[in-house]
């Protein structure tokens, strides 16, 4: 039986539907599971120490989590980045909120919104994820639960990054410039030597934002998602227009259909593109990493690029672009 047939008779049938044979799925096109030989580490843009540190990590057995998580925390204490960790750009009343979330290979995930004062988000997310009964954890509570989890309050406005507010303040343009860091976060995917994959997001979000904004950072399916069963994909860029179409999600179930991480990346850019006209003021960019090891990229503006770790490698990749 065809695919095609086989559905149809599935919707005529609805719940009075039979005992199928097993036999019916044989036409089925089955998800192709090959994993790649040797650990690789993805990243978002040039953050090349961070994603040394993920990639020497899987070379010496670490697992693909533990790799995600300490590769991040090396942006979340570079004060000279300013999108972030400490040091990030604030809100528009001059306050630093963080939004991370990190993903494990058996679906489980935790996540943290809004989180000030405290320099790992993504650490605080893991043990959102490993030590409590939720997944995620806003503001004042999750800045509770960091501090009994022993994490250390800490300033995170940074003397030039505060300078910066103050100058923004003159003029207050909300406007995202388009590849400049005032709206971009670090994404990671790391394969490990056992065929697991795992991922992490970590931003202070748009530089300027309104008071209690939160992105695509922190939200499964569209700053981040994995399936270890097929591969995973992160974001990067403006946020709404990623929350809007769940945009990871839709990327690692293409790559379940049989399509490659590029030709993924590449028809989830297409949905924001057709459904926002506006799509040339704003930029957005993937990369995906599937079980094979094969990685794909896409953004819309030229100027995205990314990393990739591989036997003791650590490349700058440019993306493909729409424009």
């Amino acid at each position: 039986m065809k695919r095609r047939n086989f559905l149809t008779k599935v919707s005529a049938a609805g719940v009075g539907l039979p005992l199928i044979n097993a036999n019916v799925f044989m036409d089925l096109p089955l998800f192709e599971n090959k994993t790649a030989s040797g650990p690789i580490s993805v990243t978002t843009w040039n953050f090349a120490e961070a994603n040394r540190t993920a990639g020497e990590l899987l070379s010496k057995g670490a697992s693909a989590l533990d790799a995600v998580e300490q590769g991040v925390r090396v942006e979340e204490s570079n004060i000279k980045n300013q999108t972030v960790g400490k040091g990030g750009a604030p809100d528009r009343d001059g306050n630093v909120t963080l939004d991370a979330c990190i993903m494990a290979p058996n679906g489980n995930f935790g996540s943290v919104c809004f989180l000030e004062n405290i320099e790992h988000p993504v650490s605080v997310a893991r043990k959102v994820m490993e030590e409590t009964p939720h997944n995620m954890l806003v503001g004042e509570g999750a800045y509770q639960f960091a501090i009994k989890q022993g994490f250390e309050p800490v300033n995170l406005l940074t003397p030039e990054s505060e300078a910066n507010w103050k100058k923004w303040l003159e003029e207050k343009e909300y406007r995202p410039i388009i590849n400049i860091e005032n709206h971009d976060t670090i994404g990671m995917l790391c394969l490990d030597e056992k065929g697991d994959i795992a991922g992490a997001c970590t931003t202070s979000g748009l530089a300027y934002k309104m008071r209690g904004r939160v992105g695509d950072s922190p939200i499964i399916g569209s700053g981040l998602f994995i399936d270890n069963e097929v591969g995973g994909a992160v974001a990067t860029g403006l946020g709404e227009e990623i929350l809007k179409n769940v945009s990871t999600f839709l990327i690692v179930e293409l790559m379940r259909s049989g399509k490659s991480p590029q030709e993924a990346c590449e028809i989830a850019m297409d949905r924001i593109i057709k459904k926002n006209p506006d799509y040339k003021n704003f930029q957005v960019a993937f990369i995906a990493l599937n079980k094979k090891g094969e990685v794909g990229s896409f953004c819309i503006h030229p100027g995205f690029t990314y990393l990739k770790y591989k036997n003791s490698e650590n490349t700058e990749l440019k993306s493909k672009t729409y424009l």
